[in-house]
């Protein structure tokens, strides 16, 4: 059971950081996101964060999507943690 809940931290830590250098892609505009390996990036973190933005409005021009799926990443780690 060890060895499941090792390997699930090691997916949720990968997410993680793909999210966050989705994130930061965002930011230069100059990146074009439909060039490898941005589009692969692109198609790992659209599918787990577009029903999150239909669901969180942004505030002002912000998109606080990424942020609430980055608390709801550390909860499932902490509960992951807590039940194994």
């Amino acid at each position: 059971m060890a060895i499941v809940v090792t390997v699930l931290d090691l997916v949720i830590n990968l997410f993680s950081m793909a999210l966050l250098l989705w994130c930061l892609i965002s930011w230069f505009p100059n990146i074009n996101r439909y060039d490898q390996p941005w589009r692969t990036l692109d198609m790992i973190v659209t599918p787990v964060i577009s029903p999150i933005q239909k669901v969180v409005p942004p505030i002002g021009n912000i998109d606080i999507s990424a942020m609430v799926l980055f608390v709801a990443i550390g909860f499932t780690r902490n509960l992951l943690h807590t039940l194994l």
